[in-house]
């Protein structure tokens, strides 16, 4: 692997999200680590490294385009390590993803369409996990915050000797909405995977659920008051794909000898004001949510952002994201969790995340949970774990969890 040409790969770098990634590597990759830009636009990938400003920059612009495999093959073997941006996935993301398990190459994108996941997961968990190959998706703002807020929470109640039992996450946040974003959304139900990915244990596998289990982690529908955080509580546009990726860590947590809790379940919410207001947003949801099952969904695709463009710089820097988390353990104790951060959590904190858990496994492969053999389609916590938390705590992200509610 030390004999190929780049460390990591910047694929998909000429997109909104991608040139962000390049401007965030150019500022903080370190001097003398080899990194490339790949993508289907020479053009862009071109604009994109002009563009950006720092000490490290990338050492080639490789042209390579999903729709001819051979040219991502090309890419994909050259790299340790690839970074995808190029969404939305289900349509572009197989022959990368495909590549990296042929090569034995590293892979991060920041997707958050769960059922293209499940399908990844079938195909390519069993000879990633038996090669020593990670596979990790999820690594923006869907799914990093709540994966590893409920990673610490349980860490910390088993440094405790207590399993842990169900955990809520309430979030706030502000930020704006990229292209890519709603592309993947309105392909999900363009490709009729919507039902599909209700399923609440989607990426779990083929494990069995008890009907007790299904309804501690059914996605909620309606608002409701939380005595613990205070707050009333929606419907959060994002659980749908944070909650599957948390329990997929807690499965493979499980498979690793490592288990979450006998009694582990995982919700999240968004909090809110008032009790008008949480009913505002499940109903905003639900109706925003028929609009894609429905031919609205043209009018949507005029109104909302296209692909390759996003939110303004004002917006991606005055942004910000707030979860608090609440576990209990299986004694009844409570242990609390705290996940924030500022910048745009769709941009400014999806690309620190997705950068950082590029550099990890570039740069920190020894100290990566499980070992140098641990492989498979996983999950920021069980593939990065810790380290992934070192990396965000010092770029300023807040990764917290104590025996008393955050201040």
């Amino acid at each position: 692997m030390d004999t190929r040409s780049f460390d990591v790969l910047l694929y998909g770098a000429g997109g909104f999200t991608g040139r962000q990634t390049v401007a965030y590597f150019a500022a903080h990759a370190p001097v003398g680590l080899r990194w490339a830009l790949a993508g289907r636009h020479p053009a862009k990938l071109e604009a994109a490294r002009a563009a950006a400003a720092g000490p490290s920059q990338p050492a080639e612009v490789l042209k390579a385009d999903s729709r001819d495999p051979a040219s991502v093959d090309a890419a994909v073997s050259r790299a340790r390590v690839v970074l995808n941006t190029a969404g939305p996935f289900a349509l572009y993301g197989d022959p990368v993803v495909d590549a990296c398990v042929r090569f034995r190459t590293h892979y991060v994108d920041i997707t958050g369409e769960t059922t293209w996941v499940a399908d990844l997961i079938q195909r390519h968990h069993a000879r990633a996990a038996a090669d020593g190959v990670r596979i990790i998706p999820f690594c923006g703002v869907d799914s990093v915050p709540s994966d590893l807020g409920a990673f610490l929470l349980v860490n910390l109640l088993r440094a405790q000797g207590v399993g842990c039992g169900p955990v809520k996450a309430a979030f706030r946040l502000r930020g704006g909405l990229n292209g890519g974003t709603v592309a993947s959304a309105l392909q999900l139900f363009e490709s009729g995977q919507a039902r599909r990915a209700q399923q609440p244990f989607l990426l779990d596998g083929p494990a069995a659920h008890t009907p007790e289990d299904i309804a501690a982690n059914v996605d909620p529908t309606r608002p409701r008051w939380d005595a613990d955080f205070g707050r009333w509580l929606a419907p959060f546009v994002m659980a749908p794909v944070n909650t599957r990726v948390v329990r997929r860590s807690a499965a493979l947590a499980a498979l690793a000898g490592e288990a979450y809790g006998a009694h582990f379940a995982y919700q999240e919410y968004l909090a809110v004001r008032s009790r008008l207001q949480a009913a505002a947003m499940a109903t905003g949801l639900a109706v925003f949510q028929a609009a894609l099952g429905s031919p609205a969904r043209g009018l949507l695709k005029r109104l909302l952002p296209a692909p390759g463009t996003g939110p303004s710089e004002d917006v991606i820097h005055s942004g910000w994201l707030r979860c608090e988390l609440l576990a209990t353990g299986d004694d009844g104790r409570k242990a609390y969790g705290l996940v924030k951060d500022t910048g745009d959590p769709g941009n400014a904190i999806t690309v620190k995340c997705l950068c950082e858990s590029a550099l990890a496994l570039a740069l920190d492969t020894a100290r990566l949970p499980g070992g140098a053999g641990r492989g498979g389609i996983l999950t920021p916590a069980t593939g990065l774990g810790d380290v992934l938390v070192e990396r965000l705590r010092a770029e300023g992200m807040v990764l917290a969890a104590g025996s008393s509610p955050p201040g």
